[in-house]
């Protein structure tokens, strides 16, 4: 069983400082950091807030997301693909049940077309020229309604490696709108042609 939440607080806090401040973490020294270890410092631990802020959307009647049903660069019945502006890397979409659903709450047949459009999309955004990896990220706790993250690595940006990626997303200057649109629809085109779907919810449906 794990920790419970005060458990977990003081278990932590125990190897923090007067100020409840942890050691900075082994990742800051990997060579793919984009901070030098001397003079970060890591924020105080703060006790536990129970009961947990309700995310956006938990009610489904609220949800911005629901609401932005039939906005996108790709869709079928149940997921729509779309791409997410201002970002500093080549190209950074979101895939999304149409419908309200947590990750905990698909069908069994859901979430195995989720496993397949996963893999499609990755295919097709490593396909695409001077982009050596897609990485997928599901987190969860911004909002209620599912959505998986989808970012394109630069080829030969060797320190956008592994986990620190979105945190150098978020230091890059604003990629240029016009490319990254380019490259989403050729992402999308793809996922017509080798999962069905369709590019807009007013074409004709093909292959769902």
């Amino acid at each position: 069983m794990a920790m419970r939440p005060d458990e977990f607080y003081d278990h932590a806090r125990a190897a923090a400082d007067g100020e409840v401040r942890l050691p900075l973490a082994r990742m800051t020294s990997w060579d793919i950091s984009p901070f030098e270890p001397d003079g970060l410092r890591v924020a105080p631990l703060r006790p536990p807030v129970l009961p947990e802020p309700e995310r956006h959307g938990e009610d489904p009647s609220n949800c911005d997301v629901c609401r932005a049903r039939d906005e996108g660069i790709w869709f079928n019945e149940r997921w729509r693909l779309a791409r997410v502006a201002g970002v500093g890397v080549p190209l950074v979409l979101m895939l999304y049940s149409r419908d309200h659903y947590d990750m905990a709450d698909l069908s069994d047949d859901m979430a195995a077309e989720l496993g397949v459009l996963t893999t499609h999309i990755v295919r097709h955004v490593q396909a695409l020229p001077h982009i050596s990896r897609a990485h997928v990220y599901r987190i969860g706790d911004g909002a209620a309604h599912l959505h998986i993250w989808f970012f394109a690595r630069p080829e030969g940006q060797t320190q956008l490696y592994g986990s620190w990626m979105p945190v150098w997303d978020d230091l890059l200057p604003e990629y240029p709108a016009d490319i990254a649109d380019t490259d989403a629809a050729a992402v999308a085109d793809a996922l017509v042609t080798s999962h069905g779907g369709r590019r807009s919810v007013t074409d004709e449906q093909m292959n769902d």
